[in-house]
């Protein structure tokens, strides 16, 4: 067992309450004012930060997205990362060369008897994360955790149920649209009516990347590579689709009541894990929503679009735009927003920062260089939780377990080329 690799750093980086409410996402303090929040009662013994204060923080599993998450908080003023954890060496001296004034761990359960770290982010592979979670929470620990929150539903139910028994502590789940500005705004857009009467929605996934992975040990090479083992793996839907599922299920207000998947290696012939999947899934509120995901095919790459008798509205890039029928009802600020020409279509900007898109001369596919990750959005929830809180996060325990139970019965109807018509005591905890 390795234990820490140099004094656990004591470093509180004060910043002022003007700069923190100056730099905090107007997307999550605005969900503080709304009904999806709800403030929950800490615990009588828990000491509320002060909001001079950094939130000292530690990362469990610095694989790919680990270390994505580890670049995120040090871009977070009120976060302080002092810790990382992971069973191979060679990744905690990845860390030690990249993160100053890191402490680093191969038994996560050292990082959770320190006092000092209240809040921990967990990134391990889908099916390490149960134990983990139910120890932090145990632990008293503020929690972050990747979806889908386990490869089993029963591990997943494990997780919400035991978050549920500690209101007091944040449980976040990794859904990260429901906090990106873009997203929230277009999502204030269909609720109000934009769409009309909303029909259907089709997303897609596509990314040229084989999920293999190698190394000089056969025994890490296993590890690394448990997306490829068909008895841990949740597949395309469980990796990737989750993230477009929720948005659908958000958008849409409902759960869905069937799924019909399709899949299979078409390329990659060293597994029997479907590189290329589709699923049609119904929804409760009456819509249907298309998708496919693949690991073949870099082609227009991720979007969702969802299509009502009024307008279509489409979501990419950190984008919106939405494209109206010639019948619909106009509304008075169109006249004044971005259009951008589509090949035959044009699309009214639902973007905030058109304007200032507009002054740089930007076209409208441009990247904006100012514009931050979902996953900061994400993060940044969940410190203003932490200083603002403790409130019902937008991704909690229920949304993460449904939207972990959809994914994961999705891959079984892509397994089995069948459909799945989901029961309610499923989404129970």
């Amino acid at each position: 067992m390795l234990t820490m690799s140099n004094r656990m750093p004591n470093r509180l980086d004060s910043i002022s309450r003007r700069d923190f409410l100056k730099t905090s996402s107007l997307g999550t303090l605005a969900g503080v004012l709304t009904s999806e929040w709800v403030l929950l009662e800490p615990e009588p013994t828990e000491l509320r930060p002060s909001i001079t204060d950094t939130v000292n923080c530690a990362v469990i599993g610095y694989g790919l997205w680990g270390r994505e998450i580890s670049a995120t908080l040090l871009r977070l003023e009120e976060a302080n990362l002092v810790a990382v954890c992971d069973t191979y060496p060679v990744m905690l001296r990845r860390a030690e060369r990249s993160l100053s004034e890191i402490s680093t761990y191969t038994d996560y359960r050292e990082i959770l008897d320190h006092a000092e770290i209240p809040a921990v982010f967990i990134a391990t592979p889908s099916h390490l994360h149960s134990q983990i979670v139910l120890d932090a929470l145990q632990a008293g620990k503020h929690v972050y955790c990747e979806a889908p929150l386990a490869s089993s539903i029963d591990d997943a139910r494990r997780i919400a149920a035991t978050a549920r028994a500690h209101e007091g502590q944040i449980f976040q789940g990794g859904l990260l649209y429901r906090t990106e500005p873009q997203y929230r705004s277009v999502y204030g857009f269909i609720r109000s009516g934009a769409l009309g009467k909303a029909i259907m929605a089709r997303a897609q996934w596509h990314v040229r990347e084989s999920w293999r992975r190698s190394s000089p040990d056969s025994a890490r090479t296993r590890a690394l590579n448990w997306r490829l083992d068909p008895e841990i793996s949740p597949g395309l839907m469980g990796e990737v689709g989750i993230q477009q599922y929720d948005t659908a299920m958000w958008i849409f207000g409902g759960l869905p009541t069937a799924v019909s998947g399709f899949g299979g290696v078409y390329y990659w012939k060293d597994r029997d894990v479907a590189d290329t999947a589709q699923t049609v899934m119904d929804f409760s509120t009456g819509e249907r929503m298309i998708y496919d995901a693949t690991i073949v095919s870099s082609f227009d790459a991720m979007y969702d679009t969802f299509y009502g008798s009024d307008s279509t509205i489409i979501l990419r890039d950190g984008k919106a735009w939405m494209f109206k029928e010639v019948d619909a009802p106009m509304q008075g600020w169109e006249v004044y927003a971005r259009k951008d020409k589509f090949y035959k279509e044009t699309g009214i900007a639902l973007l905030a920062n058109a304007t200032k898109l507009d002054a740089l001369g930007q076209d409208a596919t441009d990247d904006d260089p100012n514009a931050e990750t979902p996953l900061f959005h994400a993060l940044k929830a969940f410190m203003d939780n932490y200083f603002f809180g403790p409130y019902e996060p937008v991704m909690n325990y229920q949304k993460s377990f449904d939207a972990t139970v959809v994914a994961l019965k999705a891959n079984e109807a892509v397994i089995a080329n069948s459909r799945i018509e989901f029961q309610p005591e499923w989404f129970e905890i």
